[in-house]
């Protein structure tokens, strides 16, 4: 098999496939590009602890594949979507990076930082993003202006802004639409996200490298894990928050999260978390 923009000829698709449990069709359809995204995002949960222990964030596919799928970890935005993408490329999908700015509910500028992806289908692009973490997509949506899709217990919308190409991802709150990130029509690759990767990894001002930070979305239920702090967030926006002693977070992390750690990184997290408590 020849070279691949995403690495799709370096993936083992039957050992992803098995790994979120899915036994669909393999056909390049809209049908199985919903029901892949949704498996994904549910097995795979949103975390920064390769950061945190003090390790690099290898972005190939035979890494990503060790870690996420024969480790039993997950991954941030560019791992996510990088595997992601590769599955999808190996299924025959054209798939397409994007890069978004993180809005967040505010108005003021940031640098793109984001990776997400469109498929083109019937000649029309989806987003598929399962790499945002607590409001991220559980389903593809197609790029629409005005669209809105109810997920779960969550609604989520695109619209169009200004006249430059610029389309904003965002979710209904209890006070209204709020916005998670905004993304042009410019195609990103692996190099761009692999210079974007180094920067949010390293940089002292990068939200991932003074804390953990830990997510899973579902239909019913958004879990979150920053530092210590456990918050579960239910679709009528209700919350329970507690903070977990340092000596439970392995095993909240394998079950509220599904990220099964082995002793060494278990204990490093305990210590780490033990002598500079995170909030």
């Amino acid at each position: 098999m020849t070279d691949t923009v995403w690495g799709g000829d370096q993936l083992d698709l039957d050992a992803y496939l098995a790994r979120i449990g899915y036994e669909g069709e393999r056909a390049p359809t809209e049908t199985t590009l919903r029901k892949l995204h949704a498996r994904h995002a549910a097995t795979f949960g949103f975390e920064n602890l390769e950061i945190v222990l003090g390790r690099p964030v290898l972005l190939d596919v035979k890494s990503l594949q060790e870690k996420m799928v024969g480790r039993r970890r997950g991954g941030y935005c560019y791992e996510q979507n990088l595997l992601y993408a590769a599955a999808l490329e190996r299924l025959g999908f054209r798939v397409t990076g994007l890069g978004a700015r993180i809005r967040m509910g505010e108005a003021k500028i940031r640098p793109v930082t984001h990776a997400l992806l469109t498929v083109r289908l019937d000649g029309e692009d989806w987003i598929t993003d399962v790499g945002f973490g607590g409001e991220a997509l559980l389903e593809p949506v197609p790029l629409r202006d005005g669209f809105e899709a109810r997920q779960g217990g969550w609604t989520l919308g695109l619209v169009r802004e200004g006249d430059d190409g610029t389309w904003v991802l965002r979710s209904q709150h209890e006070d209204g639409w709020f916005d998670l990130y905004a993304f042009g029509p410019e195609a990103r690759h692996p190099a761009d996200y692999g210079v974007f990767n180094y920067y949010i990894s390293t940089h002292p001002r990068s939200p991932f490298t003074g804390r953990m930070v830990v997510q899973q979305p579902a239909p019913d239920l958004r879990r979150t894990l920053i530092g210590t702090e456990l918050t579960l967030t239910r679709p009528d926006w209700s919350r329970e928050v507690r903070r977990i002693p340092a000596e439970e977070i392995p095993a909240v992390l394998e079950t509220d999260f599904g990220l099964v750690l082995d002793e060494r990184d278990a204990a490093d997290l305990v210590a780490l978390h033990r002598e500079q408590p995170v909030a």
